[in-house]
């Protein structure tokens, strides 16, 4: 009998509109750009990465952001088209794919206005706004609507919303949040009109008012609204919940489900509270909903790193939302809610709410996640396929890629030998995970090695491996995923009784005095930086690069958070220099200017990187004709998302 009395709220079925949906959790909006990049055409990948989403056991199933006008209103390549009547046919493969799962499919329409991206504008083609109001990069003009052109998208929504009906979809999320076209009409900040758009509350949400009143005289309730909104645009002057709230009162009488977001994607530095990077709080939207549920008279969805079913059981317990929205944990795991449902929430692989592989579509690229290999390659890889010929396989690491390599052998039916010679599992992500704001990758870690501990490889601790180790193992196939150290570079003072290494900081083995210089501002530096900053630290990061590699390589997004953070706990920053010298009084540096330099502290941190096992792992590899190279050794930067795809890119083919 399934245990799933455990999320009695998350396994109730809800009326919504003229539907019945099977549990509370909606797989929200995600852009996977695997749609034809020219034509916005369906494809065998985009119906693929969306059944992956409906085999999660998610009610409802929202294809991300779709424009209704391709000339001016497009933000990301591979979006999906439903602006034709020809796209009806491959939208129909759509929905049956996701309805032959117990699922609804919905998609989110929009207008992207001025965050329209303007390599896809049309030629000749202006962004359009309520207003002539640029984006703060100004990358291009935005050109503001005149009546014949609200008109004219007013009509394209309308149209779209019964193609989508025609196709057999069983909702449309119409995109109201996010500071694009519909969302400028409604805030205050952008919207300068002078006409019956601008001005007031009530003329100000006319257009939005129109735009629902036109979907339901095409389409009557035959197809179900979601509407999503910003509870608040952060940004100062933009709209905040009183009126979004306002607004809602008004407009239910044309939608189904509230669907309250929060933050701005027209404006970088607003774009962590729409895309949260792990250092956001979890659940952070939730107060919006439970607002919006006091005064609204319609189910209300929350969404915003609400990363388990164990969250969602208590937001819906608590009367706080009627539908918990989410998408990178139905990714990270896309079996998500069925293991909840059968008992097994324990077995859930955790997210990481690092965007590095969904952070793909900004670039145009397929959507990828860091922890699941497999997503946005459904189509390749819906069943991990046994292996011809069983091979004994020696992986020789347990660090994230050893740990994946493990688990992806054996679903490939090889016998397989883990060693490492710690005496645990992990490597360097226990050093990774201990700072205070790494909770999920701290989880993530402990169900890595629970499930490669349980996986049914045989597991070898304290155990370096050596020629001879190899020579009694005599396996078909080798596996080094050796990983790194941290690199101690040849500088006069490293060896100070005043100097610690990053990770003895992090994990707390070495306490630093009150006034402290990192030495590297890559992500480690820059993140040991900041958690000795929030126990009220003097911090200093001292970096070789330029000021734009702080963090080095991280997504943009989470990047920008970190050094908002970092400013915010007033960690200082000396870009362009190298350190020359440690002594007991502090660090000697010099720049580029050769104008030499001296910061007193009492501790000394060094951040300078990692050093892989690269030599070694290749000394490891000439024993055996068949051996690969995965993870740090690899020859790739260091990251979890490399780590994972390295070992699962080359364990899959074994």
């Amino acid at each position: 009998m399934p245990e799933f009395n455990k999320f009695p709220h998350v396994f109730q079925p809800l009326k919504v509109g003229n539907m019945t949906i099977k549990n509370r959790i909606e797989f929200t909006p995600m852009v996977s750009c695997h749609a034809n990049s020219r034509t916005g055409e369906v494809t065998n990948e985009m119906i693929e990465f969306m059944g992956g989403q409906a085999r999660s056991g998610a009610s409802i199933v929202t294809i991300g952001a779709t424009t209704v006008d391709e000339d001016t209103g497009a933000d990301f390549y591979g979006e999906l088209s439903i602006t034709k009547d020809s796209d009806i046919a491959g939208l129909s493969l759509l929905a049956d794919e996701v309805h032959r799962y117990g699922a609804k499919i919905s998609v989110e329409m929009l207008h992207a206005g001025r965050g329209a991206a303007p390599y896809l504008l049309k030629d000749g083609l202006n962004a359009v706004g309520p207003s002539s109001f640029p984006t703060p990069t100004g990358f291009h003009y935005v050109e503001e609507l005149k009546q014949p052109q609200i008109d004219d998208i007013i009509n394209r929504f309308a149209d779209c919303a019964e193609r989508l009906m025609k196709s057999g979809f069983d909702m449309i999320m119409v995109h109201g949040a996010h500071g694009n076209l519909i969302g400028a009409f409604l805030s205050s900040l952008v919207n300068h009109r002078t006409d019956w758009y601008g001005g007031s509350l009530e003329n100000r949400m006319r257009f939005p008012l129109q735009v629902l009143e036109a979907i339901r005289a095409k389409c009557g309730r035959n197809i179900n609204i979601e509407y999503r909104i910003s509870g608040d645009e952060i940004i100062p002057g933009g709209m905040r919940l009183d009126e979004c709230l306002e607004f809602l009162k008004v407009a239910q009488k044309d939608i189904d489900i509230a669907h309250i977001s929060q933050g701005l994607i027209v404006d970088s530095r607003y774009m962590q509270y729409t895309i949260p990077p792990y250092y956001m709080p979890h659940c952070h939207n939730v107060k919006y909903a439970e607002a919006a549920k006091k005064v609204l008279d319609i189910p209300v969805t929350t969404v915003g790193s609400i990363t388990t079913i164990e969250e969602a059981e208590e937001i819906l317990e608590a009367g706080k939302a009627d539908i918990v929205g989410m998408a990178r944990p139905c990714m990270a795991d896309q079996d998500i809610v069925t293991k909840a449902y059968r008992g097994q929430a324990d077995t859930i692989r955790p997210c990481l709410r690092c965007i590095e592989g969904c952070g793909n579509i900004f670039f145009g690229k397929h959507i990828r996640c860091s922890v699941n290999p497999v997503v946005g390659r459904e189509h390749k890889y819906k069943t991990i396929a046994k292996a011809d010929v069983k091979k004994k396989v020696m992986v020789v690491g347990g660090g994230a890629a050893g740990m994946m390599a493990a688990q992806t052998l054996i679903k490939r039916g090889h016998e397989v030998i883990l060693f490492d010679k710690s005496d645990r599992l992990g490597g360097m992500l226990h050093e990774a995970s201990a700072l205070p704001f790494k909770g999920d990758l701290k989880r993530y870690l402990d169900w890595n090695i629970r499930t490669t501990m349980s996986c049914g490889a045989e597991i070898r601790l304290n155990t370096a491996v050596t020629p001879e180790i190899v020579k009694e193992v005599n396996p078909d196939a080798l596996v080094a995923a050796l990983g790194a150290d941290v690199f101690v570079p040849n500088i006069p003072g490293i060896d100070g009784k005043n100097v610690a290494l990053v990770t003895d900081v992090d994990t707390k083995k070495v306490k630093c005095g009150n006034k402290v210089v990192v030495c590297g501002g890559g992500l480690s530096g820059m993140e040991c930086a900041l958690g000795l900053a929030m126990e009220g630290k003097d911090v200093t990061v001292v970096e070789m690069q330029s000021e734009e590699n702080l963090a080095g390589k991280m997504f943009f997004i989470t990047k920008s958070q970190l050094l908002d953070l970092c400013k915010k706990y007033n960690v200082k920053t000396v870009c362009d220099s190298k350190v020359e010298k440690i002594t007991e009084k502090g660090v000697e540096i010099i720049d580029r200017q050769w104008r030499r330099s001296a910061i007193e502290c009492d501790s000394v941190v060094n951040a300078f990187g990692v050093k892989p096992h690269r030599e070694e792992a290749l000394q490891l590899a000439s024993y055996i004709p068949e051996a690969y190279l995965i993870g740090d050794v690899a020859g790739k930067e260091a990251t979890i998302h490399v780590a994972n795809h390295t070992a699962f890119d080359v364990c899959v083919e074994i």
